[in-house]
């Protein structure tokens, strides 16, 4: 099998991408691009590839099948288009972009390159959450009907004053807001786990940073199957709680917790006999265990990537319409 060849855009989101490239089997980093110079041959250096700030010569090159975009939200899909016309595949980390019609437009140009377009959705490779997915599935809680999702964070003004350039997630049309940035993340999750949402009703506000973006949401979901979801996000809970998922089904209860300050953290299943249902009974298909390992199975193999441009649409369909509703005051639908 001959090696899939990367470049990566954007080293600080982009860091970890290019990590696992370097780990996988059949990957080549060939070049990394970050508008910051030392940060570009820093981790060229380490990685031992080339290196640039000029994401256009990095597009040019044809000894690179595959370039994963990891800046700024409201850039994802922009670059992506650049990324396919130049002929190569594309990847992006979440959220796909922060505008549908952007989404839209990305999946549209891979559709006429015939170009792979995936999005970097760390929680659908992991084995536990696969795991989950199954169990739902398979009817151990019996029925779906409420999905509450809360992830009550906390940032620093500082935050939103740094990266590069400065002060991207203080903007509307770069970053989105806590809903769209960190709690795409668990939007994405909820989606993937209860199916696709019809309905939304949200309400927004900025409570206690100085930016455009908000940072607090409320989105009231309600499902395709006729389950009912809440999504609370936002970074202004001081200390840090993580985030909590619960699932509420007509034979039990799914907790899902994850990250500092969360409880319990891990998986737990109650089903109405009062017993913990031990969640590696539940058979998965071998899967990939990163987006490199991804990439270069859809290249190589030809599978479909763990999320498509398709689905990382979703994702993005459910936080515009959150703040959409937020703006007219009513429900919006989705499809």
């Amino acid at each position: 099998m001959v090696d899939v060849r990367f470049g990566i855009m954007g080293l600080g989101r982009g860091r970890k991408a290019a990590e696992q490239i370097m780990e996988a089997d059949g990957a080549v980093l060939t070049c990394v691009c970050d508008l910051q110079e030392e940060k570009a041959r820093e981790k060229g250096e380490e990685h031992g590839c080339d290196w640039t700030t000029d994401y256009k010569e990095m597009f040019a090159r044809d000894d690179i099948d595959a370039i994963g975009v990891y800046t700024s939200s409201g850039t994802h899909c922009d670059y992506a288009i650049e990324v396919m016309q130049a002929g190569k595949h594309a990847f992006v980390t979440k959220p796909m972009d922060i505008l549908v019609e952007k989404c839209d437009a990305a999946i549209q140009m891979a559709q006429e390159r015939d170009k792979i377009l995936a999005v970097d959705f760390g929680n659908r490779y992991s084995p536990e959450n696969q795991r989950l997915k199954a169990a739902i599935d398979q009817g151990v809680i019996g029925d779906v009907i409420l999905g509450d999702v809360k992830m009550k964070w906390w940032r620093e003004q500082s935050y939103y004053n740094g990266g590069y350039p400065l002060a991207w997630r203080s903007r509307k049309e770069t970053e989105g807001g806590s809903i769209a940035n960190q709690g795409v993340h668990f939007v994405d999750l909820i989606y993937w786990l209860l199916g696709p949402v019809r309905e939304v009703y949200g309400r927004s506000a900025t409570k206690t940073h100085d930016i455009e973006t908000e940072d607090m949401t409320i989105a009231q979901l309600t499902f395709e199957s006729g389950a009912w979801g809440l999504i609370t996000t936002t970074t202004s809970n001081y200390p840090n709680l993580g985030t909590n998922i619960e699932i509420t089904g007509t034979e039990g209860t799914v907790r899902w917790a994850q990250g500092k300050g969360a409880s319990n953290r891990g998986i737990e299943i109650i089903t109405k006999d009062d017993e913990a249902v031990d969640l590696s009974q539940f058979e998965i298909e071998e899967t990939v265990a990163d987006i490199a390992e991804d990439m270069v199975s859809a290249i190589s193999k030809g599978t479909p990537p763990v999320v498509s441009g398709e689905e990382g649409k979703r994702s993005v369909e459910i936080f515009c319409a959150a703040y959409a509703s937020a703006e007219s005051g009513g429900p919006v639908s989705i499809g």
